[in-house]
């Protein structure tokens, strides 16, 4: 059956070493048939795994694609903002926003909701053996109930070697830490689905949850779709593994989100959704090796005019970011230039706020920069200072990624980005949002900004460290490591969240 089965929609592939039987009728209900039975006896699931491996191993070329719908979900939060008046300040109601989506873990098919963050580059989901009350809540990974469960080393490599009977788990966990909390945890390697592709990889599971910030989040866990100098190793990392597989039709994924209930936001591994579009893409390419998946950005426009104010910044693309985040001293002459009124009484006169990428202008209306609430309006821009070499850096963050359908392609190391097409959207207005500069010459700003001070504001986004432990003792908790790649720790739900899940391997001497 598996080997005349045609391509189906996630759940067949043909061999193509075994075209050689011409497709019947008789054929195609004995597929129809033997699926319906699948259906029934519930394990359709397992047939995808089993197909897929078969597939993989005699090196199909094909490829698939799936999609994984993704929720949204929305809370209100009270942050301070400036006012006219100097140094006064007023509380303002900003509203903080994930979309996350599910996975399954083990031969079991343990489910869990995720956030797909191209901010970071490992999957954490807390661990069966994690107690704390962070974890309880939340789905916990039981390595006992899988049958293809293993417990593997965390040494930051790509020798991802089982332990040696009777060696001291507790010698080798990752632990991260954040401005407000930290998590401690264990490496497997387990079978992994995402949609209808499933492969075998490595994750960490928590064995510890600080009370904050994880308790309020409402997803289990963060899958990290970053390049791979974020992850832990290629094992660790989901798009190394399938495009060295060739699991998908195409080494890429793309990210549509929408803020309307009209739409189904979703993450695409191997397709590029065409009819997610309203214009074509422009593709940029990685312009570091950071890990994270960002590219040059040549400056910032306000209606299509350069303001001179950030020459060789960087801009990471960021599924994990609520906002969208600067350097202080620009985000505070944006602030100074847009001069938002709180009343609200000139929002519908303000400029469209773009920034300058491989040619391009990508534009954003008002409503995707201005936190509009109960008749009160303030620019919804985060101040973020990262100092050089990985600054000065800009994030693009959900209001961007609702107006901007984005594409990732790991084997090229580029980005595409093109106006996301929703429901009830005017075409014309589509024009406006991604502007060639090869057909529209800019006229430089009348001045040019003069920085200000450059205020680090880690309480809101910071540098995230992460380190490998090797303890000597569960209770022997390291006090320093190496510095890893830099993640970002962004706002959530009044606290900060995992957003960067840098590399790194602590020295065995001289821990604490």
């Amino acid at each position: 059956f598996w080997l005349k089965s045609q391509p189906t929609s996630g759940w067949g592939r043909l061999m193509p070493a075994q075209r050689t039987t011409p497709r019947s009728n008789a054929g195609f209900l004995e597929k129809r048939i033997f699926f319906i039975v699948l259906l029934e006896l519930g394990v359709v699931s397992k047939a995808v795994i089993t197909l897929d491996r078969f597939s993989a191993a005699a090196g199909n070329s094909l490829g698939s694609s799936t999609s994984v719908v993704l929720q949204r979900h929305s809370i209100q939060t009270l942050d301070r903002g400036r006012i006219e008046s100097g140094n006064s300040v007023s509380l303002t109601v900003t509203h903080k926003t994930a979309y996350f989506g599910q996975v399954q873990l083990g031969s079991d098919h343990q489910a869990f909701s995720v956030v797909f963050d191209t901010g970071s580059g490992n999957l954490m989901v807390p661990g069966q053996s994690c107690l704390s009350e962070a974890c309880m809540v939340h789905s916990r990974f039981h390595e006992m109930q899988s049958t293809t469960a293993r417990r593997i080393s965390c040494e930051g490599n790509d020798v991802h070697r089982e332990l040696e009977p009777g060696e001291d788990p507790t010698q080798d966990e990752v632990t991260i830490t954040f401005g407000t909390g930290e998590i401690w945890g264990q490496c497997w390697e387990d079978q992994i689905c995402v949609g209808n592709v499933c492969d075998t990889g490595s994750f960490i599971a928590t064995t510890y949850e600080s009370l904050n910030p994880f308790k309020l989040f409402d997803f289990d866990g963060v899958l990290g779709l970053a390049l791979i100098n974020m992850s832990q190793g290629s094992g660790f990392n989901l798009m190394s593994r399938l495009t060295e597989q060739q699991a998908l039709r195409q080494p890429l994924f793309s990210v549509f989100l929408s803020d309307s209930e009209n739409d189904v936001s979703e993450v695409t591994f191997g397709e590029v959704k065409k009819q997610r579009t309203s214009s074509d893409l422009v593709w940029a390419p990685v312009a570091r090796d950071s890990g994270y998946w960002e590219v040059q950005m040549e400056d910032v426009t306000l209606d299509n005019k350069k303001q001179d104010l950030c020459p060789n910044c960087y801009v990471a693309v960021d599924t994990g970011t609520s906002e969208l985040a600067g350097p202080s001293h620009v985000i505070e002459h944006l602030e100074n230039s847009l001069n938002v009124k709180p009343d609200c009484s000139n929002f519908n006169t303000l400029p469209q706020l773009g920034f300058i990428v491989a040619g391009h202008i990508l534009n954003l209306d008002p409503r995707d920069y201005v936190n509009k609430e109960s008749g009160k309006c303030a620019v919804s821009l985060m101040p973020l200072d990262v100092p050089p070499p990985n600054g000065p850096l800009f994030i693009f963050g959900i209001p961007f990624l609702q107006r901007f359908y984005t594409v990732y392609n790991a084997e090229n190391r580029s980005i595409g980005f093109a106006v996301a097409k929703h429901e009830g959207q005017i075409e014309e207005n589509a024009g406006t949002r991604l502007i060639n500069l090869a057909n529209m010459p800019l006229a430089p700003a009348k001045a040019k900004a003069q920085a200000g001070p450059q205020q680090k504001r880690w309480g809101k986004l910071a540098l995230a460290r992460t380190m490998v432990l090797n303890r000597k003792n569960k209770g022997a908790r390291a006090k320093q490591g190496k510095r890893a790649s830099p993640g970002l720790l962004k706002q959530s739900s009044g606290s900060l969240k995992i957003a960067g899940q840098g590399k790194g391997k602590a020295k065995r001497k001289g821990l604490k």
